[in-house]
């Protein structure tokens, strides 16, 4: 008999920033493909943007990761409970505290409103960060395509 994952098996990690439009969704972004799938990954903002920051996407493109098809999405408790590790994005952006979680508070510049020269080391300090994270929750890296 095999045994087949479910999101139950997987750790879950939730990036919190108010408008949910750069550093969470970067964050994101860099989970979801350095884990490889083995994390389930979220994010969300108090009072998410229309739209993700178009300079985070194109940082992130360069990186080798395409955001563009996420949304911002807003923040709700349901999102909270469900995850093991929450992060917030130095954004000053509350979450509710429920025993068992695990929370962060990465304080990172804010991209909006910076030009690709101010956002590639805030994704790069991302990056690093992500890594850590595998590490700490016991997930391999997965390699990233390099991008021409």
């Amino acid at each position: 008999m095999t045994t087949q994952n479910t999101p139950a098996d997987k750790p879950s990690a939730l990036f919190v920033c108010v408008h949910n439009a750069g550093r969470s969704q970067m964050a994101a972004g860099f989970l979801r493909a350095l884990s490889g799938g083995a994390v389930e990954v979220r994010s969300a903002g108090s009072v998410p943007a229309d739209q993700i920051n178009p300079v985070a996407v194109e940082a992130m493109l360069e990186a080798g990761i395409d955001i563009r098809t996420q949304t911002p999405k807003v923040l709700t408790t349901e999102a909270v409970q469900a995850s093991d590790v929450v992060i917030t994005m130095g954004c000053g952006d509350v979450c509710p505290i429920f025993p068992g979680k695990r929370y962060e508070d990465w304080k990172l510049e804010d991209p909006a409103g910076q030009g690709i020269e101010s956002v590639r080391p805030i994704r790069d300090e991302i990056h690093t960060r992500i890594l850590t994270l595998l590490t700490e929750l016991g997930v391999e890296p997965v390699e990233i395509p390099a991008t021409a």
